[in-house]
């Protein structure tokens, strides 16, 4: 009986010894091909992954542009990598523009200009992605309709040189869902910079169940954790809204009475509610 039980413990002890990998991928069963190294341009539809960690110093242009429809862009929670290329970069990390049906999941996107950048078309979605450290926009979308941003961290957004505005999420000329992100730190790239956690500048948008905070604005500029900028029937329902006291800042903004906010809580804002038609939301005053 002896033997056996130290025969166990010795099968215990070696298999807790047994070196793990420190990351796994979801799966590539469906990759259609990867993406081992950058710059690269994906011109064909299906499912494009990594399977590892990629990094460039580009100071301009796209680490990965989706020039084809109907792709997805699976990261399996790989690093694609900007910071070597510094504060003044105007590289993009994953970019497409005038394509349907892209659809970007699951990269940690770091150091870029604009971390994620889908122009034109219609059809996106971003989701259960990282952002981190990206200079000027987390994820930017300017589409035209059926739209979804969701489940994404955005995290420290700011810093670039010669721009006098930092947003963690923006969405133009787009009717989209922008739903359960998170958005903590954005930060002021100058002096008299303004910081923004979501901006959404069209009307039939949905922003709700996201977490804002950490908004760091400078001089005369201001801080909005959601801010819309043009008419349109925006609704900003259910969102956690953080402000740091700053005087001048808006908890949520909108262009006009067509936009509702409703069932929000936000703290710590000069203003907490500007130009929506409000009910139901709790307010913590500065």
């Amino acid at each position: 009986m002896i033997r056996i039980l130290l025969y166990l413990a010795l099968a215990a002890g070696a298999f807790l010894a047994w070196p793990t990998p420190t990351r796994a991928a979801e799966s590539y069963d469906n990759c259609t091909g990867f993406i081992d190294s950058l710059p690269a341009t994906i011109g064909t539809q299906g499912v494009w992954c990594l399977r590892k960690d990629l990094s460039t110093a580009m100071t301009s242009g796209n680490a990965i542009e989706v020039v084809a429809n109907n792709v997805t862009l699976d990261c399996n929670d790989f690093k694609i990598g900007g910071l070597a290329a510094g504060a003044g970069s105007q590289a993009r990390g994953v970019y497409t523009s005038g394509r349907m049906n892209i659809t970007v999941r699951n990269c940690n996107v770091r150091g870029f200009h604009w971390g994620i950048a889908l122009s034109e078309g219609a059809g996106h979605l971003i989701e259960d992605n990282r952002l981190d450290q990206n200079l000027r926009i987390g994820i930017y979308l300017f589409s035209s309709e059926n739209n979804r941003i969701r489940r994404n961290a955005v995290y420290d957004t700011g810093g670039a040189t010669g721009f006098n505005e930092s947003t963690g999420i923006f969405t133009g000329v787009a009717h989209a869902d922008i739903e359960n992100n998170t958005v903590a730190g954005v930060f002021a790239n100058a002096a008299n910079s303004w910081a923004y956690g979501i901006k959404a500048s069209a009307g039939g948008t949905s922003v709700r169940g996201n977490q804002v905070r950490g908004l760091v604005a400078s001089g005369s500029g201001l801080a909005y954790g959601i801010y819309n900028s043009n008419s349109g029937r925006l609704v900003v329902r259910d969102n956690d809204i953080h402000g740091s006291g700053a005087a001048g800042s808006t908890g949520v903004r909108c262009s006009n009475s067509l936009a509702t906010a409703r069932d929000n809580v936000i703290s710590g804002f000069d203003t907490a509610i500007s130009n929506c038609q409000s009910a139901y939301n709790t307010i913590n005053p500065l």
